[in-house]
């Protein structure tokens, strides 16, 4: 089968098309995929050069969001036949494992996946909006609803709206009834974030974010009218220099959700702030498999939008992951074989 394989960590250059790589066979409790979709995430940026801690099994075939349709089923699996048009959930939950990184994923023709982590695919849902969906609109969710409780009313101020992630995020806190401030590094996608539906945006390249939110909401203080100033929730998944300017803008009581630190894990810290205005810092880590069906209903009921901006064949996928490390991108990039 046609693959994009990486066989060793580095650079863009390690990941190579390849016309001849073996194909998947199915064995007890298998399926095979014939991959319509595989969308990109900064994950498969890091897989490529390689993280600390995780033994990645060459070669490796990244693309964790994988969508298709069946085209071998092994022995012992029930309620799915050749045809059924699927999205696999990345995360393998009974044995371990996670597609693109220790177990192949969908930069490829065909992708084998346990029959336990398929999920249907609704009528009216397209294999590239269906690709999109699990790590950057799974993560998404989970941050913003299950762990964050975004509620009517309140302001959230978005870090790097224009990925895949932000742009999810940005939808569930309108959907949630908030007030949006989304920021973006040129004026162009601020301008597609405010079609999308963000009250206020901020193009933090030419101007600090922190002094913006401060002279549309002002400076929380401690005491009188000071403790209703700045805002109610910041998403920060990309960590880095921005860490400290997010727990300033926050209100007395304020929430910090993070999902992930594309800009560095290790940035300066100042608790100070975390104590003197009793902040809460939120994590997230992936998604549940309710989550992606909630999704793909939420799509379907045209509630969600999915935004990819571009797909790319598989003989361009090195490109495709370049625009995502250059941040070249609003909302999703996808691949399809």
């Amino acid at each position: 089968m046609k693959a994009a394989v990486v066989r060793e960590h580095g650079g863009p250059a390690v990941l190579n098309f390849e016309t001849n790589f073996p194909d998947p066979t199915p064995g007890e409790g298998d399926v095979v995929v014939a991959v319509k979709a595989s969308s990109l995430n900064y994950h498969d940026v890091f897989t490529r050069r390689g993280m600390p801690g995780i033994k990645v099994p060459m070669p490796c075939i990244m693309g964790l969001d994988v969508a298709g349709e069946i085209a071998e089923v092994g022995a012992g699996v029930t309620g799915w036949k050749k045809g059924d048009r699927v999205l696999i959930d990345p995360i393998n939950r009974v044995e371990g494992g996670l597609m693109g990184e220790t177990i192949h994923g969908g930069l490829a023709e065909l992708c084998r996946a346990r029959a336990h982590q398929l999920v249907k695919i609704p009528d009216g849902v397209s294999f590239s909006d269906a690709a999109a969906l699990p790590v950057a609109y799974g993560t998404a969710l989970r941050m913003m609803t299950t762990n964050g409780h975004v509620a009517k009313g309140e302001k959230v101020l978005i870090l790097g709206a224009s990925g895949g992630v932000g742009v999810c995020c940005l939808q569930l806190a309108k959907l949630a009834g908030a007030e949006v401030i989304a920021c973006a590094g040129t004026d162009a996608k601020a301008k597609r974030l405010a079609e999308l539906g963000a009250d206020k945006t901020i193009n933090y390249i030419e101007k600090d974010f922190m002094k913006e939110v401060f002279a549309m909401y002002g400076k929380p203080t401690r005491r009188g009218s000071g403790t209703d100033q700045g805002v109610d929730v910041v998403v920060n998944y990309t960590g880095g220099d921005t860490w400290v300017k997010s727990l300033k803008v926050l209100k007395v009581g304020g929430r910090l959700l993070t999902c992930g630190a594309t800009a560095g894990y290790d940035p300066k810290e100042d608790i100070r702030f975390i104590w003197t205005f009793e902040l809460k810092v939120l994590g997230s880590n992936g998604w549940a498999r309710s989550d992606i069906v909630t999704l793909l209903e939420l799509v379907q009921q045209g509630k969600l939008k999915v935004l990819v901006d571009k797909i790319y064949k598989l003989e361009d996928a090195c490109e495709a992951l370049q625009v995502i490390e250059d941040r070249q991108v609003f909302g999703k990039v996808v691949v399809a074989p």
